[in-house]
Order: structure tokens, then C-alpha cells, then sequence
């Protein structure tokens, strides 16, 4: 399966999630109380998805990688999960990049 947005609702509020070829979810939303709001997310996820000073890369209290990828203006836009390396990590950047200006939207609200 390709690469793909998913636009979810939960109660009165929606989020989305991208998901990797392999199914794996690779980034994910804050909640929106519109759906409209959530599709501006992955607009600005799509556009900034292959610049690499838009990807913060942290570390959970936990001591696990991941990584936010932010909007020019610095907002986060979506949130990785978190990985096992750094290694694993900068696989999700890469995957992010290769996947998200293409990725098709496929509402499940």
C-alpha cells in the first residue's frame, strides 16, 4: 500500500496520521475541533516535509529518539513516535521527506 494521509475523527475533534508504504504511522497531529484545520496541517506537513531545519530532533524523559517536524513560522506540525536509536529515528526523517509532499489524503472522519 502506498503512502497516505488518514484524517480521523474522535468525538467532536479530528487528527491525522501518516503512514509509510509499509503501514507504519510515521507522524502524527495535535487534535483540531475542525476538520478544515486538520487538512491545513497536512498541507503545511506536505510543504515542509523536505526541508531538513524544519525537523526538531529530540529525546523523550524516557531517553527515547524522536523528532517534530515544525512549520516555518515554528509551529509544530506533527510528532514522530518514538524509536529505539538515532538511527531508527533518522529513518523516520528520511521516510517523512520521501513520503509526505506525494502522499494522497484518505478521510476516515
Amino acid at each position: 500500500m502506498a503512502a497516505r494521509f488518514v484524517v480521523r475523527s474522535s468525538g467532536e475533534q479530528f487528527h491525522w496520521n501518516l503512514f509509510a508504504g509499509n503501514s507504519e504511522k510515521i507522524l502524527h497531529s495535535e487534535r483540531y475541533t475542525q476538520k478544515a484545520s486538520a487538512l491545513t496541517g497536512i498541507a503545511s506537513a506536505k510543504a515542509n516535509a523536505t526541508h531538513d531545519e524544519n525537523y526538531d530532533r529530540r529525546t523523550s524523559v524516557a531517553g527515547e529518539p524522536y523528532f517534530v517536524l515544525k512549520a516555518r513560522n515554528g509551529e509544530i506540525v506533527g510528532t514522530s513516535e518514538m524509536y529505539s536509536s538515532q538511527q531508527a529515528m533518522e529513518k523516520g526523517i528520511a521516510s517523512v521527506k520521501q513520503n509526505a509532499p506525494a502522499a494522497p489524503v484518505v478521510d476516515q472522519s
